[in-house]
């Protein structure tokens, strides 16, 4: 049972709703570290170099996963393993661009699991060349940051059925991409933002 006597105290309103856990924050305000700070929706991949300020934290660079369509022509998902990585990617080049080298990950209320796409992000922004300690135990699947798990899923619910298959990829084939292309058309995206310089 939950006290609720003269000694009870009321948790922040972000930490009553989950968004902040304060004692990790308390630990980046004393390191004074630059974060880059990951968050996933239902929908979108979300990145920002955050520097510490005393008057309030600044947010140095941004990069959202909706900019991949928007300006790089991905027709994929924004919210997947590949759209992870490629926001990253262009995260990092923008970091690069404004002179940062060397952040702290900061995943927020996220559980650090292998192979999540938190991880794909902040291996997005490694490859692009920002130092970022995340440790030697990650290992991470090529052939699924190109998203090669759903072209062989897309393959094979097409040839079982192919009703299924025209439901669960009508967004990729409204778009005006097969499913099955997924792989060239990850490599022609990243290099698109590779040749635009993020």
């Amino acid at each position: 049972m939950v006290s609720l006597g003269p000694n009870y105290r009321v948790k922040f309103s972000r930490r009553r709703e989950g968004k902040t856990n304060y004692y990790k924050r308390y630990t980046y305000v004393l390191s004074k570290a630059t974060r880059l700070v990951v968050r996933l929706t239902n929908k979108y991949v979300i990145m920002q170099i955050v520097a510490f300020n005393p008057n309030g934290d600044s947010t140095v660079v941004m990069a959202h996963s909706i900019e991949l369509c928007k300006k790089y022509g991905w027709k994929g998902d924004c919210n997947n393993t590949s759209a992870a990585y490629l926001t990253g990617y262009l995260l990092g080049l923008r970091a690069k661009k404004a002179g940062i080298s060397s952040v702290v990950a900061d995943i927020g209320l996220f559980t650090p699991i292998k192979g999540s796409r938190i991880f794909y992000a902040i291996k997005g922004s490694v490859d692009a060349g920002i130092n970022i300690p995340i440790g030697d135990e990650l290992e991470f699947d090529e052939d699924r940051i190109k998203g090669k798990h759903i072209v062989n899923y897309a393959e094979k619910l097409e040839k079982e059925n192919p009703d299924k298959f025209n439901r669960i990829f009508s967004g990729y084939l409204g778009r005006g991409l097969n499913p099955k292309d997924l792989v060239s058309h990850f490599d022609e995206t990243l290099n698109k933002i590779k040749s635009m310089g993020g």
